[in-house]
C-alpha cells in the first residue's frame, strides 16, 4: 500500500475514474457505495497518520493568512460581483435580501458538510499520500486544482468547473505553505459562501430565493 505503483493506481481510480463514473447513465448506488467506501478507506488512512484531531496552525501563519486573504478576496468579490450585475443583475444578493434563513443554511451546510470533506480528501489526503510522487511542487499545485474540478464534471456546468479549477490552485498553494486543513478550510469557506451571498448560487446548482 505505500509503493508509488500503488499509490498511483489509487490515485486513478479515486480522483479519475470515480467522478468520471459519476457521468455514467447507471443507478445511484454504483455511484454512492463507491464514493462512500472510498471516504472511509481515506478516513481510515488519515486517523492512521493522525491528521483527522483539529489543529489550530502555529501563529506565525495567521497573519499572513489573513493579509493575502484580504486581497484575494477583494479581487474575488469585485469579478464575481461586475460578473452577477452584468450577467443576471437579479441574482445579486438575491437569497441574502429574500430568503435569509434559507442563505444561513446554505452557508451552514456548505460549510460544514462540504468544505471540510472537499479539504480532507483534496488537500490532507491528497498531500499526504501524493506528495512525493511529483517533486515539482507547482506541477502538484496543477495536478490538484486539475483533479479538484474534475470531481464537481457530474454537475455539467463550464463555469463550476473554471470556478473550482481557480479555487483548486488558491487551496492547494495555501495547503502546500502551510500544511493546515484548518486555514485551507477557512479559505474555502470564504470564498465559496461569498459566491451563494452575491448570487451565484443557482448558477452553481444551489437553490434560489424562489
Amino acid at each position: 500500500m505505500e509503493t508509488n505503483t500503488y499509490k498511483g493506481l489509487e490515485l486513478f481510480c479515486f480522483f479519475i475514474l470515480l467522478p468520471l463514473s459519476f457521468l455514467l447513465d447507471s443507478h445511484f448506488l454504483f455511484k454512492v457505495i463507491p464514493t462512500v467506501l472510498g471516504f472511509v478507506y481515506i478516513l481510515v488512512l488519515l486517523k492512521k497518520k493522525g491528521l483527522l484531531r483539529l489543529k489550530f496552525p502555529v501563529k506565525e501563519y495567521w497573519k499572513p493568512f489573513w493579509k493575502e486573504i484580504i486581497v484575494k478576496f477583494g479581487i474575488i468579490a469585485i469579478i464575481t460581483g461586475v460578473y452577477v450585475f452584468l450577467i443576471a443583475p437579479d441574482k445579486l444578493f438575491s437569497v441574502l435580501i429574500k430568503r435569509p434563513g434559507l442563505w444561513i443554511i446554505i452557508l451552514f451546510i456548505y460549510t460544514f458538510l462540504s468544505v471540510w470533506p472537499q479539504e480532507i480528501i483534496y488537500r490532507t489526503f491528497f498531500y499526504e499520500r501524493y506528495e512525493n510522487l511529483i517533486s515539482n511542487k507547482w506541477l502538484f499545485i496543477f495536478i490538484n486544482a486539475i483533479l479538484f474540478s474534475l470531481a464537481h464534471l457530474f454537475l455539467n456546468s463550464f463555469l463550476v468547473q473554471v470556478l473550482t479549477f481557480v479555487g483548486g490552485l488558491l487551496f492547494a498553494y495555501t495547503y502546500q505553505k502551510t500544511k493546515s486543513t484548518t486555514l485551507v478550510s477557512i479559505e474555502h469557506a470564504i470564498y465559496g459562501n461569498w459566491l451563494f451571498t452575491v448570487g451565484m448560487g443557482e448558477m452553481l446548482a444551489f437553490p434560489g430565493p424562489g
